[in-house]
């Protein structure tokens, strides 16, 4: 009986597979989550995730705001709320980007589900099947997983130790407008970028700003590291000079804690209304519970010493794996030297594949992101993203010791390769 049941439901399965939308195809799981099951592991030192590290977060705090909470205000929190955002939240949301130089009002600030579901939403409104997605090089992968089920064509432009090169982004609207083809926005990181580590100078956002407003085009500006910078605070937000044309994405998951899934975007009053419509069609409204959460700890915690507790966190591991990249790594690796979030961006010597090498760190112990899950278009083979922000630094140092002994296996068996075709 239990056989004859399996074989009906692999039936309906394979016919619900033929009903699938074309769109469907494009859907694919990132390599960062197919890592996360090898990597969870706990013999595995994981350099792979960008999990934010929450043992500097005090969770007899955080049990105070919700009882709080639910004592004082649980038949609010409890329920449906508006498909914007709570307004209390949006107000003191405000008061956060005014750290970065952006004065908004609240009625242009929507709530969202994480600012990975801003991200969709935005990509739903504006991309058309074949619209291109100008993008640094690399970029975010969860940001790449979404413009490609939306079928957007994503062009990467080169990025340097700066961020993104102005005279590379003209150079790629130049040949896509030469294709014929319909750039929509430019989706960038300027705060110590994922996965490249680097921040954009000010000079460089000014005239990428003035690029984009030139040749008709919108920026969106994710901004979920913007406050976790150790030497000081970084640049301006680029919404901060330009209002009109600058959708701006925030989160609290890097900040405050990723499981409340609580983020924003900061929209032109031109997309407000369309924005709204589409995050009611997708989940009604965010949640009421964690968005009050997140507003009483804003109300009533010191949230900006403990911000700064998370930088002084972060920064040990960022020392701890830059010491040791230099003391472990070959001779011919670079790196990219962030001055705050989560993530070095390695480039190894030329016929290094990571992606190849990933079972031999596995059975050393490591685990890492290999830098094609970082591009559209299949480059990124011989560079690695490596986080710091989750193990501890004495991890970080076993980490990228077993790395490094694996990387200099690769370039031996590569030099005794290269000597036999000779």
């Amino acid at each position: 009986m239990s056989q004859e049941i399996t074989r009906v439901h692999t039936g309906q399965t394979e016919h619900l597979e033929l009903r699938f939308a074309e769109r469907a195809s494009l859907m694919r799981p990132s390599e960062i989550r197919a890592l996360f099951a090898v990597a969870s592991r706990p013999e595995i030192v994981s350099l792979a995730g960008g999990m934010p590290n929450l043992s500097a977060l005090p969770m007899e705090m955080f049990s105070d705001v919700v009882q709080k909470l639910v004592r004082e205000n649980g038949q609010e929190a409890l329920q449906y709320g508006s498909g914007q955002g709570h307004p209390k939240l949006r107000e003191q949301i405000c008061d956060i980007m005014a750290l970065e130089g952006i004065r908004a009002h609240p009625d242009d600030v929507i709530v969202t589900t994480g600012s990975q579901q801003a991200l969709d939403l935005i990509s739903r409104i504006f991309i058309d099947p074949h619209d291109v997605v100008l993008v640094e090089a690399p970029s975010y992968v969860g940001a790449l997983g979404t413009f490609q089920q939306y079928e957007a064509d994503v062009v990467h432009v080169e990025m340097d130790h700066d961020g993104m090169i102005p005279v590379r982004l003209r150079e790629a609207i130049s040949a896509t407008k030469a294709l014929g083809k319909n750039i929509k926005f430019l989706y960038l990181i300027p705060n110590y970028q994922n996965p490249g580590g680097v921040t954009l100078p000010a000079e460089r956002r000014t005239e990428i700003l003035d690029i984009c407003r030139e040749e008709k085009i919108f920026v969106v500006e994710d901004n979920p590291y913007g406050l976790l910078g150790f030497n000081g605070p970084s640049p301006d937000a680029m919404r901060a000079e330009d209002s009109e044309n600058v959708i701006y994405l925030g989160s609290f998951s890097k900040t405050i804690a990723p499981g409340f899934r609580v983020g924003w975007a900061l929209v032109p009053q031109a997309l407000k209304e369309k924005l709204v419509i589409a995050a009611e069609s997708s989940i009604l409204c965010p949640s009421n519970f964690a968005q009050l959460a997140i507003s009483g700890y804003l109300a009533d915690q010191p949230w900006r010493e403990q911000i700064a507790e998370f930088c002084k966190l972060y920064k040990v591991r960022r020392d701890a794996m830059l010491e040791s990249l230099e003391k472990y790594f070959p001779e011919g690796a670079t790196w990219t030297h962030p001055e705050g979030g989560f993530y070095f961006w390695v480039t190894l010597p030329e016929g290094i594949d990571t992606k190849a090498m990933m079972p031999k760190a596995i059975a050393a112990k490591v685990a890492y992101v290999p830098g094609t899950a970082f591009y559209a278009d299949g480059f990124g083979s011989r560079s690695m993203r490596l986080s710091y922000c989750y193990p501890t630094p004495e991890r970080i140092r076993d980490g990228v010791k077993a790395l490094g002994a694996v990387i200099k296996s690769e370039i031996e068996s590569l030099d005794k390769k290269n000597k036999a075709l000779k």
